[in-house]
Order: C-alpha cells, then structure tokens, then sequence
C-alpha cells in the first residue's frame, strides 16, 4: 500500500528479539534512576509509605499492560496507542495519544539530560574533583548539569542513530551492571539497615493526605512508564508476540526492584535523609552501606541508567513519529529513513535537537531537585491520560468478549475500563488539587498553577497540532482512523482470538 505522500512506506528491518524489546523497555522504565531519584521525590510526598504506593501503583499499570499486549496481537504496530485509539475511539483522541507520548518522552529526554550531568558531576566529586577552572562544580545546579548531559544526549543520539538492535546491545551490558549493583547494594541494605521494618510502611490510611496519596500514586504511574517502549520498535521485532513478553517481563521486574529499593531505602535512611538528599538519594545510600571505592558502585550505574534512558527515550518517540508520517499526520521528514542504517535517522536527529532547546529552557528552574519533581507531575498527569486511552480502545476493540463467558469479560474489558477510570480519576483529582492550591502563577514545583500549567501546554499543543493536520495536511487518518500501513486487523468489537 502506497503512503500519503505518494510512495511505498519505508520497512524498518526485523532484526531484534525478545531480549532485545526487554532492553529497550527496561532502559526506558530506568530502574536505578527511579530508584536513585524517584524515590526520594515520593517520599517527599507520602513519607515512609514508598512500598505501598509503589504496590498500589504497580496493579491499575498491570491493566494498561494487559491492554496492550491484546491489542498487539491483532495489530502490531510502532505507532501502537495512536493507531489503536484512533481506531477504536476517535481519530482526535489517537492523534492525542500520540502527541502525548511523543512531548511527554521530549520532556522527560530533556530533565533526564540534567539529571545524566548531575550524575556525572557526583562521579567526579567521588573521584576527588571539586572544581574545574575555577569553577565549583555543583551536582545539584542545572546549568552545570544541562551542559554536560547535553554533550551526552548527543553521543546517546548517535548510537540510536546506528539501530535499535546496536542500542539494545549497549542497553544489554549497561543493564547487568545496573541490576547487579542494585541487587547487591538494596540487598544488603535490608538486612543490615538500622531502621526496623515498620507495617505502617504498607498501610495507605496514614499517608498524610488525600492529595499526598494523589500524587504519590502518580509519581509511582510514573516510575513504570516506559514498559511500552517495546511495542514502539514491533515492527521491527522478529515476533510481535515477543514485545508483549518483553512488555510484561520488563514491568514485573520493575515491580520487583521497585519494591526492593523501597524497603531498603527506608531500612538504611530516615525520612529526612530520604527527602533531604534529592537526586543525590542514591549517593548518599551508598555511602551509609559502603566505604569508597566500593560506595561509589551505585552512583556509576545510575549514571549508565541516565545514559541507556536517554537513548531508550530517543528510540520509540522517532518510532511513533515514524508512524505518524506514514499516515500524513506529522510531516514528511520523519519518514525518512537512513540507507546506510536503516533507521529515522533525520527525525532521531531533530528529536535530540527539540529536547536540548527544553533542556536549556528548563535553566528557568536553578535546582535540580525542583526540575524534577516539576517535570514528574506534568509527564504523570498525561501519561496516565494516554494510558487510560489506550485501555479503552482495548475495551472498546474487544467487547465482544462480553458474549464469552464471565473470565474472558473480565480480563478483556473489565480490567482495562477499570484501569482507565483509575488513572483518568487520579490524573483529574490531582489537576484538581494544583487549581485549587494557590492564586497566583510561579515557576516553582511549590505553585499548584506551574505544576498545572505543564501538562495543559502539552494537551493543548495536542488539539492544535491534530487540527494543523485534519485541515492543513488533510490527513486521510481523520477520515478513517485507521493506519496507512494495515496488518489486517481483526474487527471491531471482536474477541481477542478472532
């Protein structure tokens, strides 16, 4: 079938596996960083309550990963959400599920670049250098950070320009030594930590507020996003059952060190140690369990979590763009596909350019600690809205499984619809609280209407850019819904197995 644009649609080649969907997903979910650095910002938020949350979090997760990998089965596609939902609901909400993956992943790229120079800036400290020319190298300051991780954000770039099967392998070796360290050092810290295990740690009621189990809820939503970055590259995955396998292995393994790292965290540090040291959290663990130079193990794997999730975040964002072109949604240039390596090199390219202009616009905020929690809450708010999407389309494209029998209406759309309303409730309710919060408008993670204003832009760019290509580019997408490139999927309203 021949694209919009007049000529067949570029085949990326086949050539990854199932380890290879794992690797790119679990660099894309970014296990230690989350760890190192996430959970200091949730307990921020929820106190000593981070194995609960993470819990809690993990099951509305599981839906949504149950949704796509039924909806993979029937229509493998690198543009996944956007197809399936434009398909299946509406054309607006499909190209809105793109979008949304597509500024959420840009945004992420460009705090992920500070946090990767952050990282970096520790690592040598470590290593006993505190100045530079004069100048005091400070972890937590984001113009020193943004520059330095802008340089690797580029050589990340590169690589993802080479293929995504070269970016797995690295992936590949970059998460052994990440996990192994994680393993090793988490481990430990739960059998010797100080702090004694606490059943307040998994009771919700306690958590101090309503709005503070709101957030924490979508801060740890936010921690397993990434497990879909393996059905961005189905298409180029030997088997499309194999990025569904690759999907649920990589977010059970998350569950797992989610929760080990929790429970040791709060073994080894206080609930002021955890909120104090911010994005130095897993620095600080490693010196309390560890003399140097052993300490300094698990500030280099999360400076190789920082990098694999770069580089991860740059592959399936081109993928779905990709995607988007081929149905004259987005313009022509992401469609182009390099003849030496036969990737979207251009748009990998403008992808890493896009995110280095955030990057350098977030200086706005001085501390690093600040830009992440901002940028947390805004990608959390509407991630869960393209999840919650995306669930509904799989309730909606399979409710003929309600003529079944009970078991298969429950798994195939019960849970989704019930997952989707979670993350739709929660998502709502926290926007809610930002409103409501404050009067005035700042450029702080404290102000209710910053935090609020974030994901609005990134909605609202969503509506202008799908009207740009309803009118302007006439996309045929808005007629249908459907996708150029069709993988003769199976019926709406059909059960999985027709």
């Amino acid at each position: 079938m021949r694209t919009p644009y007049g000529s067949d649609p570029p085949v990326l080649p086949k050539s990854l596996g199932v380890l290879d969907g794992i690797a790119i997903a679990a660099s894309s979910t970014a296990a230690t960083t989350s760890i190192g650095i996430g959970l200091g910002v949730t307990a921020g938020v929820v106190g000593l309550h981070l194995p609960i949350i993470m819990l809690l979090g993990f099951i509305p997760i599981l839906g949504i990963a149950s949704a796509y990998s039924r909806l993979n089965k029937v229509e493998p596609n690198m543009g996944s959400g956007y197809v399936w939902v434009g398909r299946s609901l509406s054309p607006w909400l499909g190209f809105l599920t793109g979008w949304i993956g597509i500024v959420s992943t840009v945004v992420f790229l460009s705090y992920t670049t500070a946090v990767t120079g952050s990282a970096l800036i520790q690592l040598v400290g470590e290593a006993g250098l505190h100045e530079l020319g004069g100048l005091h190298l400070d972890p937590d300051s984001t113009a020193q950070s943004t520059i330095l991780g802008i340089v690797v954000l580029i050589g990340v770039t590169c690589t993802a320009v080479a293929g995504a099967r070269s970016a797995a392998n690295l992936q590949k070796w970059l998460l052994v030594f990440e996990y192994a360290v994680l393993l090793t050092f988490c481990g430990y810290g739960l059998v010797k930590g100080p702090h004694p295990f606490s059943l307040d740690w998994l009771n919700p009621f306690t958590i101090p507020s309503g709005q503070a189990l709101a957030q924490g809820l979508l801060l740890s939503v936010f921690c397993y996003w990434g497990f879909d970055a393996t059905f961005s590259v189905n298409e180029e995955i030997r088997d499309p059952k194999d990025a569904s396998k690759a999907g649920t292995i990589t977010l059970f393994t998350m569950l797992a060190l989610f929760l080990l790292g929790s429970f040791a965290f709060q073994r080894v540090l206080s609930a002021d140690e955890l909120v104090g040291h911010g994005a130095q959290g897993l620095t600080f663990f490693g010196d309390r369990l560890a003399a140097q130079p052993l300490a300094a193990l698990p500030l280099i794997a999360l400076t190789f979590s920082a990098i694999a999730s770069l580089q991860s975040g740059v592959i399936p964002t081109v993928r779905g763009m990709f995607a988007m072109s081929r149905d004259r949604t987005l313009g022509p240039l992401w469609l182009k596909v390099s003849p030496k390596y036969g990737t979207p090199a251009a748009g990998t390219v403008v992808i890493c350019c896009i995110a280095m202009g955030i990057a350098i616009l977030s200086l706005l905020i001085p501390k690093i600690g600040d830009l992440i929690l901002a940028s947390v809450n805004a990608i959390g708010i509407v991630v869960s809205l393209y999840y919650a999407l995306t669930a509904l389309a799989a309730a909606n494209r399979f409710r003929g499984a309600l003529r079944e029998g009970v078991g298969e209406a429950v798994r195939a759309v019960v849970i989704p619809v019930l997952s989707a309303l979670f993350l739709l409730g929660l998502g709502g309710y926290l926007g809610w609280t930002f409103y409501t919060s404050a009067d005035h408008f700042e450029v702080s993670p404290d102000n209710g209407w910053f935090m609020l204003f974030c994901p609005t832009v990134m909605l609202l760019s969503g509506f202008v850019a799908a009207a740009w290509a309803k009118w302007v580019r006439k996309s045929p997408y808005f007629v249908t819904g459907l996708s150029t490139v069709e993988t003769d999927p199976a019926p709406l309203g059909a059960p999985e197995t027709a």
